[in-house]
């Protein structure tokens, strides 16, 4: 065994839909040591084989499935897996992020990445049990929910295997969609990525694996691992959010000037005491975590009241109880649950489908729109009763729903009549909650990152927080570097595919990455922190690459214009915009573009990326 090999398992799977065909290739050198694993090979990977231009529904759109070079070892939060692809909701580069146990059990059947390509000819679920790999008939879960389908093909193979897989909204090709797990049903939900799947006419890849990963300095290793958990107990956020999860940001975000209000237009919510950790923690009957995690920041809810009555799901994290909370208006908790457990169900982004509804309402309460395009529906703020309905015409594409399930700005398109004031997304992709008026880097993030308007992409620690250190989080002084700096951290983080959250927390650091890294592997290069800084950097400017290669630079580093134009009517932020023009200019100086927001050919060669900067 070649010394790469420690932490990886060597190998990855191509699928070939269209030929029934799998081959297994090896992974290279080069590949590992420039881009580590996880969000870096697959960026690599739809860099080379990745035609531009193509619409994201063909066969030649590719899906990639990466995990990392920690995952399914004793490290903590680091077995999550990501999926990589051209989003047609967005058009650009995507990735998108899920956890639970598919990540450690891919990693288990010997694989780093899987590779889907072509098109099924009826619809195919994938089977992948170590070294086979079966192409089953999936005509008879077509058109099942998720809970449905992972109970069908849990017994059709191994009731211990895991899935990642799609409900009736990918199939539909609802642009909202998700790739939905079996475990706690957590998604990789942004981007449209179960849509792309169900043009592929693909509807789970599950698997079972029995292998381990091997470590190269099993005692360097296990002594990391127990730096990392001593660095978790010790932390101040680690009780709170072990004890309530990102439920327990949820009342104190809102106070902040986050969890915006009525589609941004942040007026004060009646009532927000609703959202506050005493409140919210009535409701938990459960705690779950993703394999390897001994945070388990998952939790089960029950409702005892109303129409909702006898539910038990998995909880709605602090941006579902923001999309269909605050955004609509709403405090009705048990209808926050309900829908999201619906969009766990149909496979649907719970941020995007919220700010799709709430888009709705304005357009209604404005008469944008009248009953005659929402199918005799009254869309009114704070109406409990209405979203449960949108969110299932949104993912059977019903009336209505079929409109919003384009998505907000394509659906402000066909619209038109002024409706893309209303339409709060960044390069197609609706917003988290968060508002970028409220913390000017974080929206610099939003405005800039490859795939819109994602707080995943670099959550800044330093204006939400106040770590590793508080700053002011209106101001627009050296916000282009502090932007950089979580963006790069991100994409660190992300080669292992680890939870951000311990990284937004500083449970983890890129130094302590370091350690575990090489003792993992053994590869030198990766155990000065330093080199993980270029490599996060290269992998930053290489999505945004594969951006610029379909044609979307800077023009479209635009926010919607509330953000820009009106100001937050709420404190801490009253009074409050966006300074776009300045912020982006300080920006791309920084981050060594040109004034178009195009990487320069030195900056791409500064970062190893010499055939990227010959062929942009």
């Amino acid at each position: 065994m070649v010394i790469f090999m420690y932490g990886y398992m060597g190998k990855i799977l191509r699928i070939d839909l269209t030929n029934k065909k799998a081959t297994v290739e090896s992974l290279k050198e080069e590949l590992v040591k420039k881009f580590i694993g996880g969000r870096g090979f697959g960026a690599k990977i739809l860099w080379d084989e990745l035609k531009p231009g193509i619409c994201p529904l063909s066969p030649e759109n590719k899906i990639i499935f990466t995990v990392g070079p920690l995952t399914g070892t004793k490290a903590q939060s680091a077995s999550r897996w990501m999926v990589q692809f051209k989003s047609l909701l967005t058009g650009t580069y995507f990735r998108s992020v899920g956890g639970g146990f598919f990540g450690a059990e891919l990693k288990f059947a010997g694989y780093d990445a899987v590779i889907i390509e072509g098109k099924a000819e009826k619809p195919t679920y994938i089977y992948i049990n170590d070294g086979d790999v079966e192409f089953r008939d999936a005509q008879k879960i077509w058109g099942m929910n998720t809970l449905a389908t992972r109970d069908f093909l849990k017994e059709e193979t191994d009731k211990n295997a895991h899935m990642v897989m799609i409900g009736p909204a990918g199939e539909n090709l609802v642009k909202l969609s998700a790739i939905v797990t079996d475990v706690d049903f957590r998604t990789a939900s942004r981007g449209g990525g179960g849509a792309v799947m169900g043009s592929k006419n693909l509807k789970a890849i599950v698997v079972k694996g029995s292998k381990r990963p091997e470590i190269y300095n099993e005692d360097a290793f296990n002594e990391a691992v127990r730096e990392q958990i001593e660095s978790y107990k010790n932390n101040p956020g680690f009780e709170g959010f072990h004890a309530l999860g990102t439920n327990s940001a949820v009342y104190p975000f809102y106070a902040l000037g986050h969890f915006p209000t009525y589609n941004f237009k942040q007026k004060e919510l009646d009532g927000a005491e609703r959202f506050q950790a005493e409140v919210l923690s009535e409701y938990v009957v459960k705690h779950s975590g993703c394999w390897g995690c001994m945070i388990r920041c998952g939790k089960v809810f029950k409702l005892t009241k109303g129409p909702y009555a006898g539910t038990v799901w998995d909880f709605p994290e602090y941006e579902t109880h923001w999309s269909f909370g605050g955004n609509l208006g709403n405090i009705n908790i048990e209808s926050i649950v309900y829908a999201n457990m619906l969009c766990d169900l149909y496979g649907l982004d719970t941020i995007s489908t919220g700010v799709a509804i709430g888009f709705a309402i304005e357009l209604y309460e404005k008469g944008i729109i009248g009953k005659s395009e929402t199918d005799g529906l009254e869309l009114r703020w704070g109406d409990p009763d209405v979203i449960p309905e949108l969110v299932k015409r949104i993912a059977l594409r019903i009336g209505i729903g079929d409109l919003l399930a384009e998505g907000t700005r394509k659906a402000a398109e066909k619209i038109g009549r002024g409706a893309e004031k209303y339409a709060i997304h960044v390069k197609g992709l609706e917003f988290p909650a968060y508002d970028p008026r409220s913390a000017k880097a974080h929206g610099l993030n939003f405005v800039t990152s490859p795939i819109g308007a994602s707080h995943c992409i670099g959550w800044n620690k330093f204006e939400i927080t106040g770590v590793p250190k508080k700053v002011d989080p209106f101001s627009v002084e050296n916000k282009g570097e502090l932007t950089k700096y979580v963006q790069d951290e991100t994409a660190i983080a992300e080669t292992a595919i680890f939870c951000l959250f311990p990284f937004n927390f500083e449970m983890m650091t890129i130094d302590l990455y370091a350690k575990m890294l090489y003792a993992a592997t053994g590869i030198e290069e990766f155990k000065d922190p330093k080199y993980l800084w270029l490599v996060g950097e290269r992998i930053f400017n290489l999505e945004r690459a594969i951006n610029v290669r379909e044609g979307i630079d800077g023009r479209y580093d635009r926010m919607p214009e509330r953000i820009v134009k009106e100001p937050v009517l709420r404190e801490p932020s009253k009074g409050q915009v966006f300074e776009e023009e300045v912020l982006l200019k300080d920006y791309y100086k920084v981050r060594g573009w040109d004034e178009n927001g195009v990487p320069t050919k030195e900056k791409l060669k500064e970062l190893g990326l010499e055939e990227v900067a010959e062929k942009l």
